[in-house]
């Protein structure tokens, strides 16, 4: 595919905080067209200051689609660490493309000293590690996840979500709340909900770092599942970082476009 533009056009898989500290960068290049894909999961998300879309692509196919039809130069994938479907997609709709890739992903975190962490490969290996003797747990999964706890309803579970789960266990209370948490409110509510164990993921990042810290202070085990294996593509940390490869993209398209007029 020939693409003929000397203004790189980014397409930013979003979805992250992230993504969003990377669309106000990019809101301030008006060298720069750039589209916000979001995946529609969060029920009210945040606008961002730049051209957007919500909902999925159809896949491989659909994915490799859009980049044609939009012209996409750069794809860049922010979206959350555990989005590995739509990261696998990214990996090789870019491939077939011939699209430069980039993924913008906050690093996991790392056990430090005082941490009682059991890492596990999904919820429902989770739920298990949970055990049978019933235990009050701090779950924060997200909703997507919360379906396997179900089969494990002897536990009382304070579920803290972004938006409403279409279920929860039997005992459960649900708090609605977008982060970021402050460590000292996650210390005061599990003291108060007198929580045995905290149940989240590796997100890694910290908005919701809070809750792992509060962990280790009060001397409660963690249950954590940890990332999937995602293909090894070029990864950085920050939005700035992500900001100055466009940029290279950018520089390499230029001399690409200036080469084709000959000049």
């Amino acid at each position: 595919m020939t693409r003929t533009h000397s203004r790189p056009h980014v397409l930013l898989l979003g979805g992250t905080s992230e993504a969003s500290a990377l669309a106000k960068l990019l809101a301030a290049r008006p060298d720069i067209r750039a589209m916000v894909s979001l995946a529609g999961r969060t029920i009210n998300p945040t606008p961002p200051p730049i051209a957007h879309r919500i909902g999925g692509f159809g896949g491989v196919e659909g994915l490799c689609a859009f980049l044609d039809q939009h012209a996409v130069t750069a794809l860049v994938d922010a979206t959350h660490p555990f989005a590995e479907r739509m990261s696998a997609n990214a990996v090789e709709a870019a491939r077939r493309m011939g699209v430069p890739l980039l993924a913008l992903r906050r690093p996991a975190w790392q056990a430090e000293s005082g941490d009682r962490w059991s890492e596990v490969p999904d919820a429902e290996a989770a739920m298990q590690r949970l055990g049978t003797t019933p235990r009050r747990v701090f779950l924060t999964t997200g909703r997507l996840e919360l379906p396997a706890f179900l089969a494990a309803p002897q536990h009382f579970y304070l579920v803290r979500s972004v938006d409403p789960p279409e279920e929860l266990p039997p005992r459960a209370r649900l708090i609605l709340a977008r982060g970021p948490f402050a460590e000292a409110d996650e210390i005061r509510l599990m003291r108060e909900e007198a929580i045995d164990i905290l149940v989240t993921k590796n997100s890694g990042g910290s908005a919701t770092y809070g809750k792992i810290a509060a962990a280790r202070r009060l001397g409660l085990p963690v249950i954590l599942l940890r990332r999937p294996e995602n293909a090894e593509v070029e990864t950085v940390a920050t939005a700035p970082e992500a900001l100055a490869w466009i940029e290279r993209q950018g520089s390499s398209l230029g001399s690409h476009a200036s080469h084709r007029r000959g000049e």
